[in-house]
């Protein structure tokens, strides 16, 4: 099936950030992946080309259609990711900066909370009844991009918060003794290096020509902090989501 005079457009805009706009089974994936050609017929170097989405479904269904356009060799050598693998990606050939060892693990909500109950019991409190409500006041404060020090300034509003503020840089600490992160980290850390480290986020953004990003309307605090990151003052986004920001917008062919 051919694509739509918009959906053209869409594709071959390549010289300034994009956001396209349109409702659900109207052909968003699939701009995204005929852009991915597109920049590949034009002469970018498929490994230059990162495209992130949300799920592994959505990103398996990317690079498959990516493969039927381009061929399996060619379509390896896409970046094509969620966000947390892009960013387990930057973890591990950052992992030193940032104080992990080679082989670290990813922690699970269940190890989260085992280790939140072991600290919350140290300090004399019954973890049974708080660990959990305390995991997700620590996950709250990592996806609003807060170090332990930005934590404990806001007033706290009930023991929750108060006890989460008193453990989150031990709790830090934990996850770096056990060599391992947590779900958030994957995307926390990066963005947290990347405030600091400018030859990092040097390095990084020399590594992405273009970026892609599907369901941009999905995107998180840290998510979104990311992606402007890799971008930089560049011309090399293309979003597409369901808003009401439109640049174009089509209906399906």
């Amino acid at each position: 099936m051919s694509l739509n005079p918009q959906q053209r457009l869409a594709v071959e805009h390549t010289q300034s950030p994009l956001l396209v706009v349109a409702g659900a089974g109207s052909g968003k994936t699939r701009v995204i992946t005929e852009k991915i050609a597109y920049l590949v017929e034009c002469g970018v170097e498929p490994d230059r080309i990162a495209a992130v989405t949300f799920t592994n479904k959505a990103a398996r269904e990317m690079r498959q259609r990516s493969a039927q356009l381009l061929g399996a060799e060619v379509a390896q050598r896409l970046r094509v990711s969620t966000f947390h693998a892009l960013g387990f990606a930057i973890i591990r050939e950052e992992r030193e900066s940032l104080g992990l060892r080679s082989g670290f693990t990813i922690f699970d909500p269940t190890d989260v909370t085992a280790r939140v109950a072991e600290l919350l019991t140290s300090e004399g409190i019954k973890a049974r009844d708080y660990a959990e409500s305390i995991q997700h006041q620590l996950s709250h404060w990592k996806g609003q991009l807060l170090t332990p020090d930005d934590a404990a300034l806001p007033q706290m509003k009930g023991p929750r918060q108060v006890h989460a503020a008193d453990i989150f840089e031990r709790y830090n600490a934990a996850l770096r003794i056990c060599n391992a992160v947590d779900l958030d980290d994957l995307v926390y850390l990066p963005v947290r290096l990347f405030e600091k480290d400018q030859q990092a986020l040097a390095r990084w953004r020399d590594q992405i020509s273009y970026l892609l990003v599907d369901e941009y309307q999905d995107t998180n605090a840290m998510q979104y902090r990311l992606v402007v990151q890799l971008v930089g003052g560049r011309g090399c986004l293309t979003a597409v989501g369901d808003d009401d920001q439109s640049i174009y917008s089509w209906r399906g062919a």
